[in-house]
């Protein structure tokens, strides 16, 4: 399930971007193009080796959206038990664009007035019963609320809405616990054994608070609140052995979940009750009532690979399989029974199960060699499913005066057919990687405009969740660094994607244009620096959408950034000072996949990235 920004990124110990190709059968039935790893920190990470205390601070300042961060981490130890406390805040307001005209409605260049406030709290326990076993339990809190003035195409001077009087928030609030348990004893009967039981909810709220002057004159308020909660387990085990010249490695894992889905409209406005027909708008701006129904999830999923290694395992074969059942099930509730959604009958639910399997050849040709060191070639196929959302099935996000994102009951699961080819050469001082990639795909989900800005929801339109037949993504990805000298680094990524809708031969909206990044980094003990290039190029074949002829093509670009660390007293004490200046030549340019699809509801210079922005960040850690 998507958490969008219900992370404190400033908070997180790492943060991995994995390709579904390479492991989807552990990364989950929503994985097929890759998942998002993250990990916050442990006790672990703060404590040093020998010391029984230990802590991590930061405070910061970035202009993309005028906001200071700070975030403080300390972990202590008493024999065997490990705890830490955690805490992050930032505050900021708008992010910056490059429009420059703060005209009021659908001419407006510049962004929406914003100020946002945010939090976050992490404890963790680890409770080493001996150096097999380690316990964990883990509670983290996380909040974001943002108040946003509406200057946008909800108003006009002389209309209904109107500056001052047309406010908006979104919040946002997730909860975790979480049980943990991990087992290490290489050359036992297992050597590795990790398991997750855990709680976590996810609540979002869309608000307006407003005040109508021309048709149905008075008070308009609206909460459209959604809330997600899930009970699971996940869990694998490892066992490494050999027989004759093959080794092995084993990894058998399973994944469970219960969840459920809830959404509410409260509200109040001027309208008489009941609805009679004599103002139109009355009609259609429903509250005090659930647009969706209760929604019940299960997933079950169970996972397999055996790598086999022979030539003294220069050569690898890893077969796997990856088995997935869900459900997702409409419930009636009283709120929904009685709202407008409701048409006498419950949306149909959505259950399926699928087999995944996958086989991975790697082949060492070199190991050890005076240049490149080791090179592998990797070839992989495999197969993929994705369950729908219970939110991309029946939740309806959004207000009245804003935008509306809607479910789609009628979704199928995505699956995939895909293979990876490539090369895996070196190491950190010279290394890289080129893959090959080519998936097809038949019921691809992606998110649709079916109605153009305006009426009702003039900032975005509606949005809705469709299936493609037939689809297709191929592309290359490569990526390589060198240490061409003493202290010095140069390294390069570089990425082509194609997607096409094989069922009218169209453009996929969400596949961004072909783009790479190039950086030179020269770095000591005391201090470092490194100054990068990302290059775009122009996004020209775009599907024609709702109310269009074609999309946004966005052109290309180039922009340059440059960062720098320094740390003063490197034997005395782990301060470290981090400024970066990003887009240094203010250039103007558009991320193409941040631009809505279909018709836009503002000018283009809307949807511009920042320009010129400056972030520093002030470490310690003791």
């Amino acid at each position: 399930r998507s958490l969008g920004t219900a992370f404190d990124f400033e908070s997180l110990s790492t943060l991995d971007l994995l390709r579904g190709g390479s492991g989807a059968s552990t990364l989950g039935s929503g994985a097929l193009g890759g998942a998002l790893a993250v990990r916050t920190l442990d006790p672990e990470d703060l404590i040093r080796p020998g010391k029984t205390f230990g802590g991590l601070a930061k405070t910061g300042f970035d202009t993309t959206d005028k906001a200071w961060f700070g975030s403080g981490a300390v972990a202590g130890r008493f024999k065997d038990t490990w705890l830490m406390i955690q805490g992050g805040l930032r505050r900021g307001h708008e992010t910056e664009n490059r429009g420059n005209n703060p005209s009021i409605g659908a001419t407006r260049t510049e962004p929406n007035p914003v100020d946002f406030n945010q939090y976050s709290f992490l404890a963790k326990l680890h409770q080493y019963v001996n150096e097999v076993h380690r316990f964990g339990l883990t509670g983290e809190i996380f909040k974001r609320s943002d108040e946003i003035q509406t200057r946008t195409s909800a108003v006009s001077l002389t209309g209904n809405y109107r500056p001052g009087r047309h406010a908006t928030q979104e919040d946002v609030e997730r909860k975790r616990v979480s049980l943990t348990y991990d087992y290490k004893l290489p050359g036992g009967l297992i050597d590795e054994a990790h398991a997750n039981l855990y709680w976590q909810g996810v609540t979002r709220n869309s608000i307006i608070n407003a005040y109508r002057f021309t048709s149905v004159i008075g008070p308009y308020a609206r909460n459209n609140e959604v809330e997600e909660k899930a009970f699971g387990f996940n869990g694998h085990l490892i066992k490494s052995f050999i027989t004759g010249p093959v080794s092995h490695r084993l990894l058998l894992g399973t994944e469970l979940r219960s969840s459920t889905l809830d959404q509410y409209s409260a509200g109040l406005d001027s309208c008489r009750r009941p609805y009679t027909g004599a103002f139109t708008a009355c009609n259609n701006l429903h509250s005090n009532q659930s647009d969706t129904p209760r929604v019940e999830g299960k997933l079950v999923a169970f996972y397999a690979h055996h790598q086999f290694g022979f030539l003294n395992d220069t050569l690898r074969l890893t077969p796997g399989v990856r088995f997935d059942w869900y459900e997702e099930a409409p419930k009636a509730t009283a709120s929904y029974i009685g709202s407008a959604a409701y048409s006498g009958r419950m949306p149909a639910s959505s259950s399926d199960d699928a087999w995944s399997p996958r086989i991975r050849l790697e082949y060492d040709i070199l190991k050890n060699a005076p240049y490149v060191k080791d090179v592998t070639l990797f070839a992989q196929w495999s197969k993929g499913f994705r369950a729908p959302t219970a939110s991309e099935l029946y939740a309806t996000f959004g207000a009245v005066g804003t935008y509306l994102r809607t479910g789609n009951p009628d979704l199928r699961p995505e699956t995939s057919n895909g293979i990876d080819v490539g090369v895996r050469f070196g190491d950190k001082a010279l290394g890289g990687t080129l893959t090959y990639f080519h998936t097809d795909y038949r019921n691809f989900i992606e998110q649709t405009q079916i109605a153009a800005p305006g009426g009702l929801y003039p900032q975005g339109g509606i949005t809705a969740y469709q299936n493609v037949a037939r689809a297709q993504i191929s592309g290359f990805e490569a990526n390589m660094q060198y240490a061409f000298a003493p202290n010095w680094l140069v390294r390069g990524s570089f990425s082509y994607v194609q997607g096409k809708n094989k069922d009218n031969n169209t453009h996929l909206n969400s596949i961004p244009p072909v783009q790479g990044i190039v950086a030179v980094a020269y770095g000591t003990d005391n201090w470092g620096a490194e100054v990068s290039a990302k290059l775009a190029g122009a996004r020209k074949d775009v599907a024609a959408t709702t109310g269009t002829s074609q999309g946004f093509q966005a052109p290309g670009y180039a922009i340059f950034n440059a960062s720098a660390w320094w740390r003063p007293m490197p034997q005395i004490a782990d301060l470290e000072l981090q400024v970066g200046v990003y887009n240094i030549f203010d250039r103007k340019y558009w991320d193409a996949v941040n631009v809505p699809t279909g018709v836009l509801a503002q000018a283009r210079d809307y949807y511009s990235e920042p320009g010129r922005t400056v972030k520093a960040t002030l470490k310690y850690q003791f």
